[in-house]
């Protein structure tokens, strides 16, 4: 599936060699997905013990109640990684993704169509970024000889990271703008057009999305050492054919067949998705569910019967199993983070030694501590939200900034904490250490940049 184009090796540019450090790394610390969660189940729950009035039991407790508080984001998670791959595998939507694939002419244009694309699909919405993304990295991969596949596959994941601190689908962003968000008694309502495009953040965001698409292809390979992407041996069986029978068809085997029955519950699906889109705007109405919904909905008709559809999902239902194993124990560490206080007391270490202008940067800071702990915007926002807000508030600092710094944290560390890329490296089939390098390298530029920028940028707005 990866090969090396060639066993001699070069040094390469100056970045080339230092993401190589990164990859050291990769390679002989980082260990499974699995292995990760639980090293960090480990650590928090000593850390709680030591810092915290909570002792073994109530940890184990707040372990064992947050495990089972993600069973449904699992099986969400789990089914749209499932439900996209078919999507992806069918051979229409490999055929249209390939004609746009066709744009690039060069590994240097590939990159930047990728990225570019990336950006506007997690715009729209994370999930469907998270797992479009490397299908497009796949297929031009497919295309265009000399580009590393690990560095494509990483640098299309910071894209879906990054989009969410500008896009508006982001947890934070969509609760502050409602009429009854649990901060509302302090800050009050405060509307997208504030929070998000405000001009600190969208100068940052553009800043980091053209700064990692050049460090991206600063940082590429010289040839001899180009992992490039060659298929998989199955992805032919993407469809399960019906059976052919000598005979004549039965009952049962002409509604195994059938089209008409996919296509009047497809026709069903479409009816829902436009009067959503309707009511609610296309972008209001990407949520987790309405995405898979929208893929789902399409399988139905780019398999064409029920024979087929049911041998496309059996085919890709093993790229669920990381995700389905995983998520509930990242719940479990973000129950022992929640219940023993100590995000709150990590949070406020860092409040205490801020002043108005430096609260975004030790927010920025904070929020990429605690996302190691609890990976999910909607609940890191409940512990730090009430405390980094009493906190600009008491030092009248500029609440937005504060909130964007927050989410820039929170996103940051996604390159680090390998929860959200398990759906992208499913897809593609590649273990987490093949990527965690370049993900770290690209972490690094964003820390350095961000906390420039949330330092001196505050100044000018």
């Amino acid at each position: 599936m990866f090969t090396n184009t060639n066993a001699k090796k070069s040094n390469g540019s100056l970045l080339w060699r230092f993401s190589q450090k990164f990859e050291f790394a990769a390679e002989n610390i980082i260990p499974d997905p699995l292995v990760f969660c639980l090293i960090l189940t480990l650590i928090l729950f000593v850390s709680g013990v030591l810092f915290t009035d909570f002792g073994p039991t109530d940890m184990v407790n707040s372990w064992f109640k947050g495990i089972w508080s993600q069973i449904g984001f699992a099986f969400q998670m789990s089914f749209m990684v499932v439900t996209c791959s078919v999507t992806a595998r069918s051979k229409q939507v490999k055929g249209m993704l390939s004609k746009f694939a066709g744009l690039a002419k060069t590994p240097v244009t590939a990159i930047i169509l990728l990225m570019i694309f990336g950006y506007v699909a997690s715009f729209m919405n994370w999930a469907f970024g998270t797992i479009a993304t490397p299908v497009l990295a796949m297929l031009l991969s497919k295309k265009i000889k000399g580009l590393h596949f690990p560095m494509l596959i990483a640098a299309g994941y910071s894209t879906m990271i990054l989009g969410q601190c500008l896009g508006p689908s982001a947890s934070v962003y969509a609760l502050i703008a409602g009429q009854d968000h649990f901060l509302v008694d302090k800050i009050g309502v405060i509307t997208q057009d504030v929070s998000v495009y405000n001009p600190l953040n969208t100068i940052l965001f553009f800043i980091l999305a053209i700064g990692t698409i050049i460090l991206t292809i600063m940082a590429m390979p010289p040839k001899d050492q180009i992992v490039e992407f060659k298929g998989f041996d199955d992805e032919d069986e993407s469809e399960e054919e019906v059976s052919k029978t000598t005979g004549k068809l039965s009952f049962a085997d002409r509604m195994n067949g059938s089209r008409l029955i996919m296509y009047l519950i497809g026709l069903g699906g479409l009816v829902v998705i436009g009067t959503t889109i309707f009511e609610k705007g296309f972008l209001g109405s990407l949520s987790l569910n309405f995405v898979i919904f929208i893929f789902l909905i399409a399988n139905f008709f780019l398999y064409g019967s029920p024979a087929k559809f049911v041998g496309a999902y059996k085919n890709n239902m093993s790229l669920a199993t990381d995700v389905m194993i995983q998520f509930p124990f990242y719940g479990g560490i973000s129950g022992m983070m929640i219940d023993s206080g100590l995000g709150q007391v990590i949070v406020g270490g860092f409040t205490a030694i801020a002043t108005a202008e430096t609260l975004p940067f030790f927010a920025y800071i904070s929020a990429s501590i605690v996302n190691l702990f609890i990976p999910s915007q909607g609940g890191q926002i409940i512990v730090q939200g009430p405390i980094l807000i009493d906190a600009a508030l008491s030092l009248k600092a500029n609440v937005p900034h504060v909130l964007n710094a927050f989410v820039y944290g929170d996103e940051a560390t996604n390159l680090l904490q390998p929860l959200y890329v398990i759906p992208a490296l499913a897809i593609v089939r590649m273990k987490l250490k093949d990527v965690w390098g370049y993900m770290a390298f690209i972490w690094l530029f964003w820390l350095i940049v961000t906390s420039i920028g949330l330092l001196v940028l505050p100044n000018f707005f």
